[in-house]
């Protein structure tokens, strides 16, 4: 309505404001009758990827607009519990220890979990509703049980503080994910960083489809997925 308002009291024609509120009461109409798509065709999917960028981003603005305030964002707090000495070849990543000499970042031992929880606790007191915790590791496997015992206590503690829990570990095996459902996780970050072809130039201690790999292992878990790629790292 403040749209159709701000619009109106502007040099923009009538009929321009027109269409604004026939599309501001087809939404409120939708609002009512939610359903989620999972029969695409490949024909609409092509669509989809060859449809330009900026109209896409209006999409999602029109999609998001349909089911939360355009005027709020969610407050998301994100904490490293285990910085550097990461033994992957990423490079565009200081985490490696491949670039320590050149970043003078030192390898730190996982944080303990009262640490944690305390910073946990100051985050939600600033207003986050979601805790984001990241480790500079291969993945839970090259570090032992012990360790990823605790990442799930982090977990758990944090997700009865009444927040949502996201985590980046690396890669995961199917019980690994498993286990990070059942101690609350509400979503796995995993990013594909670029494509398939241009991948072996960016690292070469893993491949584009052990990102995949993983992916597919915390979907099957249950777990809400957070995935993306770097832009401007080169590729097609």
């Amino acid at each position: 309505k403040m749209l159709v308002r701000r619009f109106a009291n502007s040099s923009f024609h009538l009929a321009r404001v027109e269409v604004l509120q026939r599309v501001y009461f087809s939404i409120e109409a939708k609002k009512t009758d939610v359903s989620i798509r999972n029969n695409w065709t490949r024909d609409e999917i092509s669509q989809i990827y060859n449809r330009p960028l900026i109209n896409l981003i209006y999409d999602a603005a029109t999609v998001h607009r349909m089911f939360h305030d355009p005027q709020q964002v969610q407050k998301a707090t994100l904490l490293s519990i285990k910085t550097g000495g990461c033994p992957e070849t990423c490079t565009y990543c200081s985490q490696s220890s491949k670039w320590s000499k050149d970043t003078n970042l030192k390898a730190e031992k996982l944080m303990e979990l009262d640490d944690v929880y305390d910073l946990a606790v100051r985050a939600r007191e600033s207003g986050s509703t979601r805790f984001c915790m990241g480790a500079a590791w291969r993945g839970p496997s090259q570090v032992g049980p012990k360790q990823f015992e605790r990442v799930l206590e982090m977990v758990t503690k944090v997700r009865l503080l009444g927040m949502e829990v996201c985590t980046t570990l690396g890669m995961l095996t199917e019980d690994q994910a498993k286990q990070l459902k059942t101690a609350g996780l509400s979503c796995y970050n995993h990013n594909v960083d670029t494509s398939p072809e241009y991948y072996p130039k960016i690292t070469s201690s893993r491949t584009y489809d052990d990102r995949l790999d993983t992916l597919s292992k915390v979907r099957k878990a249950g777990l809400s997925v957070c995935s993306g790629g770097v832009i401007g790292l080169g590729g097609r």
